[in-house]
């Protein structure tokens, strides 16, 4: 007998179908029928729940818009944590974001689903944002209890640790994911953050 399944349910499935094919084919050639085909519905099935492609791809940004708020929380949930530590683990944490949903640079660099859809850039925009203010804050704090120099502008100093992340994305994507991403980020943060301490 088939489980009739709830719209909820279907639209879980076609966000994770739609993470999946975009990490093995690139965002931009996945098609509605191809992602019809891979949950098991027909094409008018899928726009019964999304009824535009971009409605699709402004879940799957939601989707790991929550992923990252979640992870967020629970690091900030860490009272005791010093504030170097507090922005190691965003920064680490981010890194394993990306490691779990590795269509994550292809679909942030895609000018085809950017272009054509300003929801999706304003989403991830946001996201962006949130980050920054977060890492920023961290950064202040850090330099308050005299572990970073107060002489560089806090600003900066998360733009350059956001980089960080954002480089090492490109580099494992084009470098086929030969390498762990998040041991690198990790070593290469620790660099970074040395320039960051008082001498």
């Amino acid at each position: 007998m088939r489980i009739r399944k709830s719209a909820d349910e279907r639209k879980a499935e076609v966000v994770t179908a739609a993470l999946k094919l975009a990490d093995q084919i690139g965002p931009d050639r996945v098609t509605t029928d191809t992602l019809a085909g891979a949950v098991g519905l027909t094409q008018p099935g899928l726009f019964r729940h999304f009824p535009k492609k971009q409605d699709i791809w402004e879940s799957v940004a939601g989707h790991i818009g929550q992923q990252m708020q979640k992870r967020w929380a629970a690091i900030e949930r860490r009272r005791d944590d010093a504030p170097e530590e507090t922005l190691r683990r965003l920064i680490v944490g981010q890194l394993r974001l990306i490691q779990t949903f590795p269509a994550i640079p292809s679909l942030l660099f895609s000018r085809e689903l950017m272009v054509e859809n300003v929801r999706l850039r304003k989403i991830f925009g946001k996201l962006l944002e949130q980050f920054h203010r977060r890492v920023t804050q961290c950064v202040i704090d850090a330099q308050q209890t005299g572990h970073f120099r107060a002489d560089l502008v806090p600003d900066d100093m998360a733009y350059l640790l956001i980089a960080l992340v954002q480089g090492l994305a490109v580099r494992w994507s084009v470098n086929e994911r030969r390498f762990n991403i998040v041991k690198e980020g990790e070593r290469l943060l620790a660099l970074q953050l040395q320039g960051f301490h008082q001498p």
